[in-house]
């Protein structure tokens, strides 16, 4: 067993917080000594002990003269928790073995660096690219302070998200919507137009088998605010707030009714007669929301990928086909002239839930 092992492992711990960490990364530690592992932890919550600490108790009394796997580098700071550092230098570990240095630009190197003054040798770039893509979320937010944006749709192999009538239910299998509400567990926000809301009205929660799922923020785009006061997405059992995003020219009095349910109504430039999406990824941005997955309609899809705030697309196929040109579109709106101004996805990931086939991928 050797670094990439212990760090592999470590890693498989980050993952079990997955969906509860935000806003902090999800981070995974192991404690190793004489090549066994005697300690494991993870970050749990945020607000909650650091993976560093977690293996640390855990290893107890063998802590001393180890070395200790973690995922990011250990934290140098005061925020709710103390630095991870001084933990690491008084529990008498020797050697730090990091996968990635922290994103921030304002501290990065400071943890390696306050641990190498101790003394303790550090050893970092372990299965870096592994750990990079576990924390995409974090990394984009903490160096932009804007959500990464996650855009995902279902349709049939000839391109249609519902039929002439708007009938959408459903497109793709039972395995399929399953990892959907894994997606938006992990998400801070989750964001559809005020046509899907009237067509389909979705409570956009979180529904997961076996474990408790975290609602995103729900953020709906009605640019006319034209939202009706009784819909159930405004009346929802839910600790997630909702938020309506709107034109600058909204009747105040209509505010004031939505509002009254507890929403908030959120004012934002428009762009051609529509949200500006890139003030709206400032102002989510500016509120804490790291991340944001966008599940339609068709102009809102065709308006983010315009807008060129898509990071990763999770675009789902089933094995239907309408075979007319009346059903709804995955984009509704304008596109390029010409292929080669077409949107190029890579790092491209295919999967397969039942008989839908996903393609995962980075714009």
């Amino acid at each position: 067993m050797n670094d990439v092992y212990f760090m592999k492992t470590a890693l498989a711990y980050a993952e079990r917080g997955r969906g509860y960490t935000s806003p902090n990364p999800m981070v995974g530690a192991v404690v190793v000594k004489n090549h066994k592992i005697v300690g494991t932890g993870w970050h749990r919550n945020a607000g909650g002990p650091h993976a560093e600490v977690n293996a640390i108790n855990d290893a107890g009394d063998q802590v001393k003269g180890s070395t200790i796997y973690v995922t990011l580098e250990p934290c140098n700071h005061t925020g709710r928790t103390p630095p991870c550092t001084e933990k690491i230098i008084d529990s008498g570990i020797r050697h730090v073995v990091v996968a990635m240095e922290d994103p921030n630009p304002d501290v990065k190197g400071g943890g390696i660096k306050r641990l190498k003054e101790h003394g303790i040798t550090v050893t970092s770039g372990i299965c870096e690219d592994e750990a990079k893509k576990l924390n995409e979320i974090f990394v984009k937010y903490i160096r932009t302070k804007k959500p990464f944006v996650v855009l995902k749709c279902a349709s049939t192999l000839d391109g249609r998200i519902a039929t002439r009538t708007g009938d959408s239910k459903w497109i793709t299998g039972v395995e399929s919507r399953r990892y959907a509400h894994e997606i938006r567990h992990l998400v801070d926000g989750i964001m559809v137009g005020i046509d899907t809301v009237k067509q389909d009205n979705p409570s956009l929660t979180t529904r997961l088998d076996g474990k408790e799922g975290l609602d995103p923020a729900r953020i709906i785009l009605d640019t006319r605010l034209s939202i009706h006061e009784d819909a159930g997405i405004l009346h929802l059992d839910s600790k997630s707030e909702t938020l309506i995003i709107t034109g600058l020219n909204i009747s105040n009095d209509k505010k004031a009714l939505i509002e009254r349910n507890g929403i908030k109504v959120i004012k934002v430039p428009e762009k051609e007669g529509r949200i500006d999406l890139k003030a709206l990824m400032d102002i989510l941005g500016d509120m804490g929301i790291t991340s944001l997955l966008i599940e339609g309609g068709s102009r809102v899809i065709n308006s983010a990928l315009s807008a060129g705030i898509v990071d990763k697309i999770f675009f789902f196929y089933a094995p239907k086909i309408l075979g007319g040109d009346n059903g709804v579109p995955v984009c509704r709106g304008e596109g390029p002239d010409l292929m080669s101004e077409s949107i190029q996805v890579k790092d491209i990931e295919v999967k397969r839930f039942g008989e839908d086939v996903l393609i995962e991928g980075y714009l």
